[in-house]
């Protein structure tokens, strides 16, 4: 894989999970299969849509090692290592190239305050650790970071990053550094992580799109996708107000639950109903979703014939 290739409908891999919280590894092989029968471009393990931040250690290799040995190359697969600091991080990396991971995604660090002077470091860091594509992870409302555009073109320039998956919301920002990579020639691969806007963000010039929904409608993104390169506008919009009207599923778990575990446990909820894995449980401290909850993921599927 090179630095420009990672491009197109990139979903960040649900990881499921057992009654007893481990990982369901035929589920997640179906999982996969489900997604490269939708024609994805890529599988992005151990983000926020596959419950990093809940997985132990052993949790987070068997999914490296699963999805690597499955895929077996029909596809670039991008494995978080998200942690605190470098040197967690950086071990993080290392397990996910030795399991054969073609890249890997890194957040700014967290829990401690950091300047970008040090956010520079860090990534810097990672980079001499892993002999891969490092891509940049810009999620401030988890690592109270914004990633500075400039820092991140300068480090695409110099080959220390390959690209960003931006989820930070800012729009601005994000077109500032579509805008930077055209101007100075980059190699440097701009998703957008931003679900509900993907053929705003295709417009502007985005490379792909990493989109939790995809996990429950790979194909509606990839036509959305290969609308846009081909030019039909019309038919891209169409779809993607299709997907914005599916994603309304994320609220079934009302106001007695955090938002990540209702939109997390309705992706799952909907897996589960489309037969791809067997459970629909999610990492505890989060809230599952009861019956009636996954009985509504059910009318919004089936409202967007998917079930």
């Amino acid at each position: 894989m090179t630095t420009a290739s990672l491009t197109g409908v990139i979903p960040p891999v649900c990881t499921p999970l057992t009654p007893e919280f481990e990982v369901d590894v035929k589920s997640l092989t179906r999982l996969v299969d489900h997604l490269l029968d939708g024609a994805v471009d890529g599988l992005f393990v151990l983000g926020s849509s596959s419950e990093a931040a809940f997985l132990p250690d052993a949790h987070r290799r068997v999914v490296v090692d699963t999805v690597v040995r499955h895929v077996a190359g029909q596809v670039p697969v991008v494995a978080g290592a998200i942690d605190m600091t470098a040197l967690r991080v950086a071990d993080h990396a290392r397990t996910a190239v030795a399991a054969g991971a073609d890249g890997i995604v890194v957040t700014a660090p967290f829990y401690t305050r950091t300047h970008p002077a040090e956010i520079e470091v860090h990534f810097r860091t990672i980079a001499a650790a892993a002999a891969v594509p490092i891509y940049a992870y810009d999620l401030p409302v988890s690592v109270h970071s914004k990633l500075p555009g400039e820092l991140l073109l300068r480090l695409g320039a110099e080959g220390v990053l390959a690209g960003l998956k931006d989820s930070s919301g800012d729009e601005g920002g994000f077109r500032s550094v579509i805008l930077g990579k055209r101007d100075r020639g980059l190699a440097f691969s701009v998703l957008t992580g931003s679900e509900l806007t993907v053929d705003s963000a295709l417009w502007m010039g985005a490379d792909g799109v990493v989109p939790g929904l995809g996990n429950v409608d790979p194909h509606g993104y990839v036509r959305l996708f290969r609308a846009a390169r081909s030019g039909d506008w019309a038919a891209a919009r169409a779809e993607q107000e299709r997907l914005v009207r599916l994603f309304t599923l994320v609220g079934v778990g009302g106001p007695h639950m955090g938002r990540g575990s209702s939109a997390l446990g309705a992706f799952k909820a909907a897996l589960y109903l489309r037969g791809i894995i067997d459970y629909p449980t999610t990492a505890v401290p989060q809230i599952p979703l009861d019956a009636d909850e996954i009985a509504q993921v059910g009318k919004h599927l089936a409202d967007a014939q998917l079930l």
